[in-house]
């Protein structure tokens, strides 16, 4: 799976991130890739990105939901682009099952062009505020 353009990556990601499954967000990311996550685990690589991602998806994020905002791109000279995008999340739960409310969340990414399409080459995860 490849982003179809940097405008498209905030759909993208989203659409990835609704699946729940792992590999399906990782594969938006480049081969190399390093991912810091929204839990603060560092990631290098899309088989480590996809670890990190299984045991999110399966522990505080296995009912989140991402509602996309704001979105920044700056473009880079070759093929390259930067994307800021909001999101806010519901659906998180603690180790005891309880929702813990909506957070504002900012995945700023570089992506690279790359096979017909983009991938993300590095990325963090981060709360907003």
């Amino acid at each position: 799976m490849t982003i179809p353009d940097p405008e498209g990556f905030a759909r993208s990601f989203s659409n990835a991130w609704a699946t729940r499954e792992a590999r399906t967000v990782a594969a938006l990311f480049a081969e190399d890739a390093d991912f810091l996550s929204l839990t603060g685990a560092w990631a290098e690589g899309r088989k480590a990105i996809t670890e990190t991602l299984q045991g999110e998806f399966s522990g505080a994020f296995s009912r989140a939901k991402l509602v996309t905002g704001r979105t920044k791109l700056r473009s880079l000279p070759g093929g390259a682009a930067i994307v800021m995008q909001r999101y806010v999340l519901s659906g998180i739960v603690d180790a005891a099952g309880r929702d813990l409310g909506r957070v504002g969340a900012v995945l700023s990414a570089v992506l690279v062009a790359a096979g017909g399409g983009w991938a993300i080459v590095a990325a963090q995860f981060t709360p907003e505020g």
